[in-house]
């Protein structure tokens, strides 16, 4: 398998990575949810993922892009650093007009789930790996374990902690072989799904 190659984000990348993880999270249980009908989903996904990337993640130097052989976006990460998961009012604000236009008539729905991760968001310091995902032709090639591994590696060097909430039990094994551990289950309201909390001691 050849190597892949992981880098940070630049402005530009910005589009490609909103709509890399948009195409690996239509499928996912929470996305369903917020988005029942399948062409909402598809336009509102690379909204959103465009607007935290922009207005949140970004800035905070935490978007990362592994690379296919051809040099296209093929994965990306969202990750925050320590004590800095919460949005700032500011960016709240500024990410607002991208939110409503993503989420349009759910955009309440968005906000109930919002709610319940955060009430269950951890407040010792760590690395928080928001999302990541890989594109659905691109999977199987090593780009989500380079992905991991990079921040990782750091997350080691400076002796932090990172957390992780998978949306999908299936991939609560694939997170355990870097070793994430499962510490709980938040449960959206309102017939919501299911998610694990997973937890990293620094190696």
């Amino acid at each position: 398998m050849a190597a892949v190659t992981v880098r940070p984000a630049a402005r530009s990348d910005i589009p490609a990575a909103a709509r890399v993880l948009a195409a690996a999270f239509d499928d996912d249980p929470v996305m369903e949810w917020m988005w029942p009908e399948v062409s909402s989903r598809r336009a509102g996904l690379p909204r959103l993922f465009g607007t935290f990337i922009r207005h949140h993640h970004f800035p905070l130097g935490g978007v990362e892009m592994a690379l296919a052989p051809d040099g296209s976006v093929a994965g990306a990460t969202m990750w925050d650093p320590p004590g800095r998961w919460r949005q700032s009012a500011l960016s709240q604000l500024r990410a607002m007009p991208g939110l409503v236009r993503a989420f349009g008539s759910r955009i309440m729905v968005g906000a109930e789930f919002a709610g319940a991760v955060e009430k269950a968001h951890p407040e010792e310091p760590h690395w928080y790996l928001s999302t990541i995902g890989t594109d659905p032709s691109a999977r199987g090639a090593g780009h989500g374990k380079a992905l991991l591994n990079s921040r990782l590696d750091r997350c080691d060097a400076e002796r932090a902690p990172a957390y992780l909430e998978s949306s999908k039990e299936s991939n609560v094994p694939y997170y355990e072989r870097f070793g994430f551990e499962v510490t709980g289950e938040i449960v959206i309201p309102n017939g919501g799904p299911t998610l694990w909390a997973m937890w990293r001691a620094p190696r």
